[in-house]
């Protein structure tokens, strides 16, 4: 695909409302998306790995120091851990709200979030019923497995 189309592409994207195009032509494939790698998981699509456009950087992990405060919390509930590696999503898409929050009342199988590994979603949901007392990771965030995730109080 020629360079002149994907920065015509990019032109497109920001003078429009639209958060993510992606263009098919014969084998060549491009997908331009404001969200860089952390897509919305509803826009997320199979295939080949499509060349990106160059993308606002991150913002970055808050400071371990904030982190220790839910560490202490992790120890007052149960905790609700990531199953496998890969990319944590609250919510089904950007616009959407958030499939739970602190404060939310879920059941056994209440889907908590999705976490998105090679390209697949995969729904996590509630091993116990409760009260969502904190959400331990950030949308967009990469998480590991047994990394905690929710606490259920």
């Amino acid at each position: 695909m020629d360079i002149r189309k994907i920065k015509k592409l990019i032109e497109l994207l920001d003078e429009s409302g639209v958060t993510e195009i992606e263009i098919h032509e014969g084998e060549e494939s491009v997908r331009i998306s404001r969200y860089g790698t952390a897509a919305p998981p509803a826009m997320v699509s199979g295939g080949g790995a499509p060349a990106r456009a160059p993308q606002e950087p991150a913002a970055s992990a808050p400071p371990v120091t904030e982190e220790r405060p839910a560490e202490e919390v992790v120890q007052q509930g149960h905790k609700v851990t990531s199953p496998m590696v890969g990319t944590f999503y609250g919510a089904p898409s950007p616009a959407s709200p958030a499939f739970v929050e602190v404060g939310a009342r879920v059941e056994i199988g209440d889907v908590l979030c999705i976490i998105e590994a090679m390209k697949i979603l995969n729904q996590i949901e509630a091993d116990k019923a409760g009260v969502i007392g904190a959400v331990l990771v950030e949308n967009g965030q990469p998480v590991e497995y047994g990394q905690p995730l929710f606490i259920i109080e």
